[in-house]
C-alpha cells in the first residue's frame, strides 16, 4: 500500500468560497486516499502565498523528507495552485521531490508524468496560476498609483498620524494626538538650526515620541508630513508629488527648510548644550571668579543623598552649591518682571518694532514671485526646444525634474511668506507678555532646554561669582530696556511720578554695572544705572 503526506495551503480568507477551505481540501483528500487505498502518513497546513517555496511548513517538510527517506510515496493536493504559482520554482520543485522518492500529485488535476505529452498539460495547469497571480499584482499597482494620483495615502499610517475609514468605507489617515504635536514640534525646532537632530530627537523622546531612531529620521524626511503624496516612477511615467488629501502637519516651507538643514544648505546656529542634570542649569553659562573659565557642573554624594555642585576644572578647586547658585539666579529674574500697568506701553513698542521688522517681507515675496515666473519660462522654454527636437526627450526629462524640484521649494516659500504675513501677531504678543508678567514661574516650571533659552536670552554673556553671589554685567538691551522703564516710572514716597521722563532722547540705556558709593543704587538689585547722553542717535524718538 501506497503511503502519502497530504498539503493543505490557504493563504486567504476569501479562498474559502472558492472552494479552498482547509475543512473542504482535507475531506476531499482523504476521500481520494480511502477509495485508492492510500494511507496516511502526516497532514501539513499551510497559510502562506505560493508564489515562493520560502513557506514554513514547506520547509520543515523537505527537511523531514530528507530524514526519512522512503517514508512516502506521494505528496497530495487538491489543485497544482495549491502546490505552486510559479511555474520555474514548481519544476525545480517537482525535481527535488522526485530525487527524494516522492511523487507529487494534484487529485482534481491528475497527470502521470511518465507520459511526455502531459508536461504540456503540466505547463498549463502551472502557467494558469502565475498569470493570475501577475494580473491581480497589476491591478494592485495599478489601483494604488490610482489612489496615489488622487491624493490618498496608502499604507500603513506613518507616526504622527493614524489609519481611519469614513462612513463609505473609503480609508484615509487622521492626526493621532499627542504624535502629531510632537512631531510638529520636532519639525520647528529642527529648523530653528539651535539643536542638532540627535538632540531633537532625544528631547522628542521626553515629550513621549515612542519611535526609534531610525523611525524619527524617516519622519523628518517625509513629504507626507506637509500634505504631499509621493508616486513613484512607473514605465514612461515621472515620479512626482501631487497633494494630499489628508490634513498636513506642518507647511510645505517648513518642510523645505528642514530639509536644507539636514543637507547642510543652512547654515548652523549656535547650538546650546543639552543638560543632563535637572539640577544645574546653569552650567556653561557661569565664569569662574579665580581663574576666568567657565564653569562646569556635577553631582557629590554627601551623607544622605547627593549635592549638585557648579565647580571649576583641574587646577582650580572653586566650586559652589548649585542650590544657592540657582536659587540666587530666581531672584534675580524676579527683578526683570515688569509691573501690570506697564504692559499696554510694551505692547505699542513691540506692535512698531514689529511693522518695522517685516516690511521686508513683502520685498521677499515680490522677489519669490519674479524667480517663479523665471522657472515657468524656462520649463516653456524647455518644451518648445523638444517639440521643435532640438534636445533629446532624456534631457528634457532630467531639466525639467530639476525646474520642478526648484519650483516646489519657491512656492512653498512664497506660500509660507503670505503666512507670515497673516501670523496672529496680537494673540503671540499676548502670550508673550502674559508670560513675562510671571518670568521666574515660567522659568522654574520649565525644563532644561527652555531654561537654557530664557537665560541666553537674557543674558548674552557668561555670570559671574562675586562674593559667593551671582552677577549679571551685561544683559539683553530689551530686557534692559523693560527693567530701566518699569524701575523710572514707579511712584515716590509722596505719591508722586518723576518728572524726568525715560522715554526722553536724552536718555540712554546701556547695562548695568556694579554699584559703588558715588552711584545712584536701585535698592532692589544693587546696581548702578549709567545714563549716556552723547550716544543717542540724532533720529532716536521717544
Amino acid at each position: 500500500m501506497k503511503k502519502a503526506d497530504l498539503y493543505i495551503r490557504v493563504s486567504t480568507d476569501e479562498q474559502a468560497d472558492k472552494g479552498y477551505s482547509r475543512r473542504y481540501q482535507e475531506e476531499m483528500l482523504r476521500k481520494y486516499c480511502d477509495v485508492n487505498r492510500i494511507s496516511i502518513r502526516q497532514v501539513i497546513f499551510e497559510d502562506h502565498s505560493a508564489k515562493t517555496f520560502h513557506r514554513p511548513k514547506w520547509k520543515a517538510y523537505l527537511s523531514d523528507l530528507r530524514k526519512n527517506k522512503g517514508k512516502s510515496d506521494l505528496v497530495l493536493f487538491l489543485k497544482w495552485d495549491r502546490f505552486s504559482r510559479n511555474a520555474g520554482d514548481a519544476y525545480q520543485m517537482i525535481s527535488t521531490l522526485r530525487k527524494l522518492g516522492v511523487e507529487p500529485q494534484a487529485i482534481d488535476q491528475p497527470l502521470d508524468l511518465s507520459v511526455p505529452e502531459n508536461k504540456m498539460m503540466l505547463a498549463f495547469y502551472l502557467a494558469a496560476p502565475e498569470v493570475e497571480n501577475d494580473r491581480r499584482a497589476l491591478n494592485v499597482i495599478h489601483g494604488m498609483r490610482r489612489a496615489r494620483k488622487e491624493g490618498r495615502y496608502m499604507g500603513l499610517a506613518p507616526i504622527g498620524y493614524i489609519n481611519k475609514t469614513d462612513e463609505t468605507g473609503r480609508k484615509y489617515i487622521a492626526p493621532d494626538e499627542p504624535l502629531a504635536t510632537i512631531i510638529q514640534w520636532s519639525f520647528s525646532e529642527i529648523a530653528r538650526g539651535v539643536y542638532n537632530t540627535e538632540q531633537v530627537y532625544k528631547m522628542a523622546k521626553r515629550k513621549g515620541f515612542t519611535g526609534v531612531k531610525s523611525l524619527f529620521w524617516f519622519a523628518v524626511r517625509n513629504p507626507v508630513y506637509c500634505g504631499k503624496i509621493f508616486i513613484p516612477k512607473y514605465k514612461e511615467e515621472e515620479s512626482r508629488f501631487v497633494k494630499g488629501l489628508h490634513d498636513p502637519l506642518i507647511s510645505e516651507d517648513l518642510f523645505y527648510r528642514v530639509q536644507d538643514v539636514l543637507d547642510g544648505r543652512k547654515k548652523r546656529q549656535f547650538q546650546l548644550k543639552v543638560v543632563a542634570n535637572e539640577n544645574l542649569p546653569l552650567r556653561g553659562f557661569l565664569v569662574c571668579p579665580k581663574c576666568g573659565r567657565v564653569l562646569t557642573g556635577s553631582a557629590s554624594k554627601g551623607n544622605t543623598k547627593h549635592y549638585a555642585y557648579y565647580h571649576c576644572y583641574l587646577g582650580c578647586n572653586f566650586r559652589f552649591r548649585a542650590d544657592n547658585a540657582n536659587s540666587q539666579f530666581c531672584s534675580i529674574l524676579k527683578k526683570y518682571v515688569p509691573r501690570q500697568e506697564m504692559i499696554e506701553l510694551y505692547k505699542v513698542v513691540l506692535q512698531q518694532t514689529w511693522k518695522g521688522q517685516t516690511t521686508h517681507l513683502s520685498n521677499d515675496k515680490k522677489q519669490i514671485e519674479k524667480q517663479i515666473e523665471e522657472l515657468k519660462a524656462k520649463i516653456s522654454y524647455i518644451r518648445e526646444l523638444l517639440s521643435s527636437r532640438q534636445i533629446e526627450p532624456e534631457d528634457y526629462r532630467e531639466m525639467k525634474s530639476e525646474y520642478a524640484d526648484k519650483l516646489d521649494r519657491l512656492e512653498a516659500r512664497l506660500k509660507g511668506a503670505a503666512n507670515n504675513n497673516e501670523t496672529n501677531f496680537e494673540q503671540l504678543l499676548n502670550a508673550g507678555l502674559n508670560n513675562l508678567l510671571k518670568l521666574d514661574y515660567v522659568y522654574q516650571k520649565a525644563d532644561m532646554p527652555r531654561k537654557q533659552e530664557i537665560i541666553s536670552s537674557i543674558f548674552p554673556e557668561k555670570l559671574h561669582f562675586e562674593n559667593e553671589t551671582v552677577r549679571t554685567f551685561k544683559v539683553n538691551e530689551v530686557v534692559n530696556a523693560i527693567y530701566l522703564i518699569d524701575n523710572n516710572l514707579q511712584v515716590n514716597k509722596k505719591g508722586q511720578n518723576e518728572k524726568k521722563s525715560v522715554l526722553s532722547s536724552q536718555v540712554g540705556m546701556t547695562g548695568f554695572e556694579p554699584a559703588t558709593s558715588s552711584s545712584r543704587t536701585t535698592r532692589a538689585t544693587g546696581l548702578r544705572y549709567i545714563p549716556f547722553r552723547n550716544r543717542v542717535g540724532k533720529n532716536n524718538k521717544s
